[in-house]
């Protein structure tokens, strides 16, 4: 789906630099179709490169999407600048009337906090209800994912002995589930994050199915049984050198980290890291555009049904 996005946004240039097929402002204009209208909720620091690796995922694809941009109202970014956010976001007062096909929600680097100590809780429970309402379907990421089983199915996260950091191998439960679609059995994913969700909690939740996870990283893929709701407790959207830059900072930092697992060749990492799982995050959001959003949300979204719990 060729993503309409701003002329002066940052991602522009390396995403046509990558051949990843990108429209500008004028020429969907003048195509006589409904976009797909889908909001980001970029809970990242980082900002423009979070932008850069959702963009490039959902770019590849053969239908028009009309992206917005969202940040926390009640949480001051420290790590964009100030001019960015105000050229290219929103925050949830200037968007709440609208409705949206999709959403994706980010991580965050919060989960050692509990989730009410987060200093958006608030805000984020209160987008979290507006999803059921005014998004069709909802794509959560890593934390995002945990924040979003908590409020939505009370299941609970919990502190990992060491972090959770690599490229770990998975296996799907559910190989009839269109998210998977095309799948190999087994795939590669990233994990980046300090506390996990049990599977035992997500199957005793109810209106939940748990449809891949791996042997060593556990819980991954989980479709609420409407499938309005996808959570995914990785980050497929990574790019070669993300892991890479957090490992480094870790280490600048002086915090107890490993050599990302099955990451670096040799474990060394002075070498150049491998990319294992990009046709999976590709095919992931491909699937989740095209089986949980395209194919079935109301031509009108004023028609948006609400989801069920």
């Amino acid at each position: 789906m060729p993503v309409k996005i701003p002329s002066n946004l940052p991602a522009r240039e390396l995403l046509e630099k990558e051949n990843i097929f990108v429209m500008s402002e004028l020429r969907a204009a003048h195509q006589d179709i409904r976009p797909l209208k889908i909001a980001v909720l970029n809970l990242m620091p980082t900002k423009i490169q979070t932008e850069t690796q959702i963009l490039r995922l959902l770019g590849n694809t053969s239908l028009q999407i009309e992206i917005s941009f969202m940040h926390m109202g009640t949480h001051e970014s420290r790590n964009t600048p100030a001019d960015h956010l105000e050229a290219f976001y929103s925050t949830f007062d200037q968007v709440k009337q609208k409705k949206f096909d999709g959403l994706i929600i980010t991580g965050a680097p919060v989960e050692n906090l509990e989730f009410e100590d987060v200093d958006y809780w608030k805000e984020l429970q209160e987008i979290l209800t507006w999803s059921t309402t005014n998004v069709f379907s909802t794509l959560h990421l890593c934390w995002g994912a945990q924040a979003a089983l908590y409020h939505h199915y009370g299941v609970p996260k919990y502190p990992l002995p060491k972090k959770m950091f690599g490229v770990y191998r998975h296996e799907i439960l559910e190989p009839q589930a269109p998210i998977v679609r095309g799948f190999d059995e087994d795939f590669p994913a990233p994990h980046s994050r300090h506390t996990g969700t049990l599977r035992e909690d997500i199957l005793n939740a109810g209106g939940l199915r748990l449809v891949a996870e791996s042997p060593e990283a556990g819980v991954y893929l989980v479709v609420s049984d409407d499938g309005r709701r996808i959570f995914v407790t990785g980050h497929p959207e990574y790019d070669r050198l993300t892991l890479k830059a957090e490992y480094e900072r870790d280490v600048t930092r002086g915090l107890p980290i490993e050599v990302p697992k099955d990451y670096f060749p040799g474990d060394d990492p002075a070498a150049k890291p491998g990319v294992t799982w990009k046709s999976h995050a590709h095919l992931l959001y491909a699937n989740w555009l095209n089986y949980y959003v395209y194919q079935l949300t109301p031509y009108d979204l004023n028609q948006l049904p609400a989801t069920q719990i």
